[in-house]
């Protein structure tokens, strides 16, 4: 195991900036991962961490020595890559002790290692089998075993599940999971995909262009993001956005009407800078909205599609500036489908306030107690 840290680790490619200052602390054992939109930067930090770019300013370390003139290969750390990069001509084993064969282990070394590394990944029955006699699940383990052999101090994957599909994604969420709790080392994931993220970290750090948005624990981030960007990246379905004018503030307590609101307002706790007249973004999320609540403030929309997934689907309504209205409706409702008026509604204790900047200026909870707003959107007859 090792603890790795990134000190104010910048990137240029040219003159083009990738990441900008990154200070990131990962200790021993730990699972973090890396996510945010394509583009952010959260490749090419992993890429720096093992060696494949160096870095511009700042310093990595790794295990509190600095790395950033080390070789990859004396790093300690092993990467996986979104491609599998096996060699088609070689079998399971072979694959799997390359890099061992190249170090100069000696044979009955690396047998033992790579028998170690496919009992961990269940693998025995595949050594002796060629790459295109695999599923891509089972390649991609033959992948994992390769880094496993070295007996990193850092395992650093890039992507690795993107490949797969989708039921297969979610059983390598699963050993993937079970492999950290087994060998207790070090491991940083870089993924776009922000339920993956959810599923394995034990923190979660949030990128956007080439900056640290957010650093916590998934259900940190998911309950108490620091802006509207975290908001609106962690959670799935999104979190629905509303543009809300403040109508009035009074003793830190702001009253404000939201887009579509047909009557009634919404009072809600807000920081000293924010005025009556001011434009803000309130949030919600889509499993907070409840269905048949008819009193209150009310928001006329028509659904335009439900997504049915059984137990729970979803309805969207647009006509709204940030986009559809999602709201989550039970199974056990009814049948929900285009065209069909539903009254929803939602508690101003589950609401967030976000400003111009999509600064958060008021979470849920902080909500004066008994106040409610509720909605009328579209979706079925209850």
């Amino acid at each position: 195991m090792a603890r790795v840290e990134l000190m104010g680790v910048k990137k240029k490619f040219g003159n083009v900036d990738v990441i900008h200052g990154l200070d990131i602390d990962i200790s021993d054992g730990e699972f973090v991962v890396f996510v945010g939109p394509s583009g952010c930067g959260k490749s090419t930090a992993l890429r720096t961490i093992c060696g494949l770019e160096t870095i511009s300013a700042g310093d990595i370390r790794i295990d509190g020595k600095s790395v950033k003139n080390v070789p990859p290969a004396k790093r300690g750390a092993a990467m996986v890559f979104q491609s599998y990069a096996l060699y088609p001509h070689m079998t399971v084993a072979m694959n799997m002790g390359f890099s061992l064969r190249m170090a100069g282990v000696p044979a009955k070394e690396r047998a033992e290692r790579v028998l170690e590394a496919a009992k961990i990944l269940k693998l025995e029955s595949y050594l002796d089998r060629k790459p295109r006699e695999l599923s891509g699940g089972q390649r991609q383990r033959v992948a994992i075993g390769r880094a496993i052999v070295r007996k990193p101090s850092v395992f650093l994957f890039d992507e690795p599940l993107s490949n797969l599909d989708a039921e297969l994604r979610v059983q390598m969420r699963f050993e993937l999971a079970r492999l950290h709790r087994e060998l207790r080392t070090t491991m940083i994931y870089v993924t776009h995909d922000q339920v993956e993220a959810m599923t394995l970290a034990d923190r979660i750090v949030v990128m956007r262009n080439g900056r640290v948005e957010q650093i916590g624990a998934p259900m940190e981030l998911y309950r108490n993001p620091a802006n509207v960007f975290v908001a609106g990246f962690i959670g799935s379905p999104r979190m629905n956005f509303l543009r809300a004018n403040v109508r009035a503030v009074s003793a830190g307590i702001a009253t404000v009407d939201f887009e579509g609101l047909v009557g009634g307002s919404l009072s809600l706790p807000v920081c000293d800078q924010i005025q009556p007249g001011e434009t803000l973004t309130l949030g919600i999320r889509p499993e907070h909205i409840r269905v048949g609540d008819q009193s209150g403030c009310r928001v006329e929309a028509a659904l335009d599609f439900v997504e049915q997934l059984g137990g729970m689907n979803y309805a969207y309504a647009s006509g709204f500036a940030a986009g559809a209205l999602i709201a989550a409706v039970p199974g056990s409702v009814g049948e929900a489908k285009a065209g069909q008026v539903m009254h929803l509604g939602f508690s101003a204790e589950d609401c967030f306030l976000f400003d111009s900047d999509g600064e958060i200026v008021s979470r849920p909870g902080s909500a004066p107690k008994g106040t409610s707003l509720h909605v009328a959107d579209a979706t079925i007859n209850v």
